[in-house]
C-alpha cells in the first residue's frame, strides 16, 4: 500500500481502535506494523498510558519524512528506547527486527493482503508478543475490487488477485493453527464512489490491485465509478504461550512446566 491511500489507512486505524475499547489490557510495548503517521498514533498512547511505540516503518519514506517519525515516536515514548526500523527488513529476512517476549500489542493496518506469506508473519507476531498480548489486525479481503475483476476489465487493467485472499473464516483457522486463543473477526464493505476514472485508477494502483497501469488503462472509458473494499478485521491473544507446544495439531506440555500440588491429610 502506499501513501496516496493514507486516509484509508487513517479510517481503517480509528475503526480499529474503536473495537479495542471494550479490550482490558496492560501494555508496555506496542509495535506498530506498518508505522505511518495518523491520528490513530495520538490516540494509542492516551488509551494505553507508559507506553513506548515501537515500529516498522513504510518502504520509500523520504529522509524528511523519515526523521518527522523518528521524533514523533519518541515524543509518544516519553522519550523511552524504542524501535523503528523499515517494513524492509522483514521482507528481507522473514523475521520481525525485536526479541522474543518483547511486546504487549501489536497493531497492524491493512497489511496482511499484500503478504506472500501470512502464516509466517502470524508466526513471527506470536514471537515477539508477550505472555498475555494481543495482536489486532485489518486487512483486505477477497471481494475487494469485485466491479473490476470481471474479464473485460481485469485483462485491460493488468488487475491482479491479492498476494493472500483469505476471507475472515480462513484467518480465524490460521490463528487458532498458528497458537493463538480466542480469535474475534469481522468484516464490513466500503463502497467508493468516485467521479473520474483518474482517481478510480490511482486508488486501484496504490491498494496494490494492479502491477502497473499503462496508457491502455488510462484510456478506459467505462469503468464503474465505484469500488468496493472488503476490509477483514481481527484480534487474538497469546495466552499460554510458555505452557505447551503444538505439533502437528497435538499440543505437548513440557513436564518442568507441571507443578506439584502438595496435599496435607487432615490430623
Amino acid at each position: 500500500m502506499t501513501q496516496p491511500i493514507r486516509w484509508l489507512q487513517n479510517e481503517i486505524a480509528d475503526r480499529m481502535l474503536q473495537k479495542l475499547e471494550i479490550v482490558k489490557l496492560d501494555t508496555k510495548d506496542i509495535l506498530l506494523v506498518p508505522d505511518f503517521p495518523g491520528t490513530h498514533v495520538q490516540a494509542i498512547p492516551k488509551r494505553f498510558s507508559k507506553t513506548r511505540l515501537h515500529g516498522l516503518h513504510e518502504i520509500g519514506l523520504s529522509n524528511l519524512a523519515l526523521w518527522k517519525l523518528r521524533v514523533s515516536r519518541l515524543w509518544h515514548s516519553r522519550f523511552m528506547a524504542s524501535h523503528l526500523s523499515s517494513f524492509e527488513a522483514y521482507k528481507n529476512t522473514g523475521r520481525l527486527p525485536l526479541r522474543d517476549n518483547s511486546v504487549d500489542l501489536i497493531f497492524s493496518v491493512l497489511l496482511i493482503q499484500d503478504l506472500s506469506d501470512p502464516k509466517h508473519f502470524l508466526q513471527e507476531c506470536r514471537r515477539v508478543l508477550r505472555e498475555g498480548g494481543l495482536l489486532a489486525f485489518s486487512y483486505l479481503g477477497p471481494d475487494t475490487a469485485k466491479e473490476l475483476r470481471s474479464e473485460a476489465f481485469s485483462q485491460r487493467l493488468s488487475l491482479r488477485a491479492l498476494p493472500s485472499p483469505w476471507d475472515m473464516h480462513d484467518m480465524g483457522d490460521a490463528l487458532l493453527g498458528e497458537g493463538f486463543s480466542d480469535p474475534v473477526m469481522d468484516m464490513e464493505f466500503l463502497n467508493l464512489d468516485y467521479e473520474s476514472n483518474a482517481v478510480l485508477l490511482q486508488d486501484v494502483k496504490a491498494l496494490n490491485l494492479v502491477d502497473a497501469i499503462g496508457i491502455e488503462g488510462g484510456q478506459i472509458e467505462d469503468l464503474p465509478k465505484k469500488l468496493t473494499l472488503e476490509v477483514v478485521y481481527g484480534h487474538a491473544w497469546v495466552i499460554g504461550k510458555h505452557l505447551s507446544k503444538a505439533q502437528d495439531h497435538v499440543a505437548y506440555i513440557d513436564p518442568n512446566q507441571i507443578g506439584r500440588i502438595t496435599r496435607s491429610d487432615s490430623a
